[in-house]
């Protein structure tokens, strides 16, 4: 770098904690911004592998007392906080924290602020959805409060954790008929999330004192209805049955989706109100500034597909997209709520005995073949049949080795995804499934003089067969992997 150019404005980031937030700072990271991160929870950092490159500032925008000394030294300011899911009182609350915000940076001689808001079509306020009015406040205080700010406006943003794209993705999943509100025929222009962090982190060096409005959406121009069809094609679900009728009101359907969807309804809610309008872009002038790229910005086919690559579990490194690939920003991240990256349905067990760690390994990595599945025995039988009839591998594999494993290795319907010798075994299974499984099986040491062994079958559904499938064998689970820890244990105590 020129020693008399200056470097990359410094970037103080709000709602790191965040969908967005977390994904920006390493992006802003990446291109040698240097990063203040305000948070009301520090703690809540400690996972993200970029921890310790940034700063961190405690402080919450809804409490102005406690923003003294966060803006020291920025240049940027990135507001990407709001209120919703908080209650019915989160309008004002949004409002009192962008005035604090604003005037927190106005004070320490921040020279830009860049907002997320969302895009508003053209109507009053009046006629607005309470989340959308919101937004537009926030946007119009940010403006207004004497630092240049660039307002991005985005309508729905595909991605794993996005609170939009969940509720897209458990409700095309979950019901392959639907009755619909009207607004299924609404036109919307979403975005993938990898363009709004683009532009978000090319607002950084906009030329100062603009200070406006932008709106930002991807390719494409759909409705609810095609969005929901596209997902199902590009998931591998049947086609979709969708009857939009008139009856349904929006608070009706948001109790609807909040019924079918892991997605609160406190947030759920006022994003379906929010349907009601289009949410179409008007202008593109971000592109002057920040160009599109020589590919074009992301269509909505390929961010659903990257936003599909993963699901959400950070000890699960599934071998259906490859473990070598780079994170993308669509990918899901542990701060994420729980409710996004998918379903995935856990059986967890785990059992302390006093055999040392060496020997529950020894019976771990022995399992399967002629020693069977320590559980059940009829009960495995009669799966590995049923998987026959259909097509599938059924038990007849066996074991490569009796007593040895490698990563690759078939394990009658299973197959040997990750080991770790003397820890942890890993197992994808290859049965035929309305799903993704897998089974992993490890041991420490309990501190003393005996072993911790833990157990968990997880289980990524596929369509609303998989839900069925998961709850239909779920009464079975208390017999075969409640016995299988069980059965294990006690035979790790036998061997001397």
């Amino acid at each position: 770098m020129d020693p008399q150019q200056p470097g990359p404005p410094r970037c103080l980031v709000t709602g790191a904690t965040g969908y967005i937030g977390g994904r920006l700072v390493p992006e802003l990271l990446a291109r040698g911004h240097a990063v203040r991160c305000l948070v009301r929870d520090p703690g809540r950092l400690r996972d993200q592998p970029w921890r310790a490159r940034v700063e961190t500032a405690t402080g919450d925008v809804t409490r102005p007392a406690t923003l003294t000394g966060a803006f020291d030294d920025v240049d940027v300011a990135y507001y990407l906080v709001h209120s919703l899911g908080t209650g019915p009182s989160f309008e004002a609350t949004d409002r009192e924290a962008a005035r604090a915000f604003a005037a927190a940076a106005a004070a320490a001689g921040v020279t830009r602020i860049v907002y997320l808001g969302g895009l508003v079509p053209d109507h009053t306020a009046a006629e607005l959805s309470p989340h959308l009015r919101s937004r537009a406040e926030v946007g119009r205080i940010l403006r207004a409060g004497g630092v240049p700010t660039a307002e991005l406006r985005a309508a729905v943003i595909i991605g794993s954790g996005s609170a939009s794209f969940e509720m897209l993705r458990h409700l095309t999943e979950r019901l392959p008929a639907m009755v619909t509100p009207r607004w299924v025929s609404n036109r919307i222009q979403p975005i993938a999330v990898r363009d709004v962090l683009r532009y978000l982190v090319g607002a950084a060096q906009l030329p100062s004192g603009l200070n406006r409005a932008f709106d930002i959406g991807g390719p494409d121009v759909l409705t609810y209805e095609q969005m929901m069809r596209r997902y199902a094609r590009i998931a591998g679900l049947r086609r979709r049955l969708i009857v939009p009728v008139p009856v349904l009101t929006p608070r009706l359907s948001s109790l609807w989706v909040g019924l079918v969807t892991p997605v609160p309804g406190s947030i759920a809610r006022p994003l379906v109100e929010s349907l009601r309008h289009e949410v179409v872009c008007g202008e593109h002038d971000i592109a002057r500034w920040v160009p599109d790229p020589p590919a074009g910005l992301t269509g909505f086919d390929q961010a659903v597909t990257l936003a599909l690559r993963r699901i959400k579990d950070a000890d699960v490194a599934t071998r259906w997209s490859s473990a070598s690939l780079p994170g993308v920003p669509s990918d899901p991240l542990p701060t994420d709520p729980d409710w996004a990256g998918g379903s995935l349905y856990q059986d967890v067990r785990e059992r302390t005995v006093t055999a040392s760690p060496a020997d529950v390994w020894r019976v771990i990595e022995g399992i399967g073949g002629d020693n069977g599945w320590y559980s059940f025995p009829l009960a495995w039988a009669l799966r590995g049949r049923l998987d026959r009839l259909v097509g599938g591998v059924g038990l007849r594999r066996g074991r490569r080795d009796p007593a040895r494993l490698r990563v690759g290795d078939s394990l009658d319907f299973w197959r040997v995804e990750e080991i770790e010798p003397g820890r942890l075994l890993r197992l994808r299974a290859e049965m035929r499934l309305p799903g993704l499984a897998w089974l992993e099986l490890s041991v420490t040491p309990d501190g003393g003089h005996g072993a911790c062994y833990r157990q968990r079958a997880l289980f990524h559904p596929h369509g609303l067969a998989g839900h069925a499938y998961w709850w239909a064998v779920a009464p079975f689970h208390t017999v075969v992997f409640g016995g299988m820890a069980r059965n294990i244990t006690e035979s790790a105590l036998r061997i001397r």
